[in-house]
């Protein structure tokens, strides 16, 4: 069905609104078809290329944070020397002996894998999964959203329960301001390296653990992309522009899968629309937190679209509880 013949129907309100909605899809296949790319930027900063690493396993994971903390140390030295002090900084603070890198890239934008907590014994991992604008350089604030889940999982975990938090920057996030935000294109790219990184997972803490993936705004693209017999238990997505899928049983995903937007997110105003186009498709689909889209909409109290993962919030409370398998505690509105 054409978008305007699904939106004429129910009267004339509902067709003034189809109005609205197919005008707004024009200008998201306008920004993603016609406008350029932003490719001018800063100028590359040289880095090594990652680490070899043998196959990941509890009994090598000790050497792969090692290789990979002196692979930061090195694209520190190599940044520092192209006097670009702040990624210099950010290489120098992930090369420090207590930090637990599964991947780290210094090349180009960066990727980076951080675990926080006891990995290979955890009964419980939450893999947090960013959204635009996520790279080395900003990436202060996406550990810091991870710290913020893990020191509250610490607290409200239940005795003998072991926690662990993997901060997956895995994939080229798109920027804000750009055409590929709009677009499918860059979780459909990511998608393998999650579903990847979920396998490594199983492979390091066994079969044992119950592992949820925490999805902040394009990263619900990136989620709905890798879902399909994924092999974890719940999928929750933050600030979501939607999933590229009209539904969560569209997801094919064994995973509960939860979705909460904050009273103050401006995610709420964009048009949650979906078309193909030239083989790429332009807008997200149905709204996750919609009744259409069936997933388990939870409580994020009155936050605005970086404020899922705030010390004492309504909403990081309840990411806690749904990563502890603490359902029937998770409060909605």
């Amino acid at each position: 069905m054409g978008f305007a013949a699904k939106y004429r129907r129910g009267g004339g309100g509902r067709y003034r609104g189809g109005r609205w909605r197919r005008a707004a899809l024009a200008v998201l296949i306008t920004g993603a078809v016609v406008f350029p790319l932003s490719a001018a930027g800063r100028p590359e900063i040289p880095a090594p290329a990652p680490a070899s690493l043998a196959p990941l396993s509890a009994s090598t994971l000790d050497e792969a944070y090692a290789a990979n903390r002196a692979n930061a140390a090195e694209a520190a030295r190599l940044a520092a020397a192209h006097q670009d002090r702040d990624r210099a900084a950010t290489d120098r603070a992930l090369a420090a002996p207590a930090r637990r890198l599964l991947g780290f890239d210094g090349r180009g934008s960066g990727r980076v894998t951080e675990v926080l907590g006891d990995l290979a014994r955890a009964d419980r991992i939450a893999v947090l999964v960013p959204g635009s604008d996520t790279s080395l350089d900003t990436y202060g604030r996406f550990h810091a959203a991870a710290a913020a889940l893990y020191g509250q999982l610490a607290r409200q975990a239940p005795a003998g329960t072991r926690t662990a938090v993997v901060a997956w920057l895995g994939y080229e996030t798109p920027g804000t301001v750009s055409a590929t935000v709009t677009t499918t294109g860059r979780a459909e790219q990511a998608a393998p390296q999650l579903r990847a990184l979920v396998t490594d997972l199983r492979a390091i803490a066994g079969g044992g653990p119950r592992i949820s993936l925490l999805c902040h705004s394009y990263g619900s693209v990136v989620c709905g992309r890798a879902a399909a017999g994924l092999a974890v238990d719940d999928i929750a997505l933050v600030g979501s522009p939607g999933t590229g899928a009209d539904s969560a049983a569209a997801l094919h995903t064994r995973a509960r899968v939860w979705a909460a937007r904050g009273g103050d997110d401006w995610v709420e105003n964009i048009p949650h629309l979906s078309a193909d186009l030239f083989g790429t498709t332009v807008g997200f689909g149905t709204d996750p937190v919609s009744p259409a889209f069936g997933a388990r909409v939870f409580a994020a109290g009155d936050g605005g679209h970086s404020d899922y993962f705030s010390p004492g919030s309504t909403s990081l409370t309840n990411l806690t509880r749904i990563v502890l398998g603490e359902t029937k505690a998770v409060t909605h509105d």
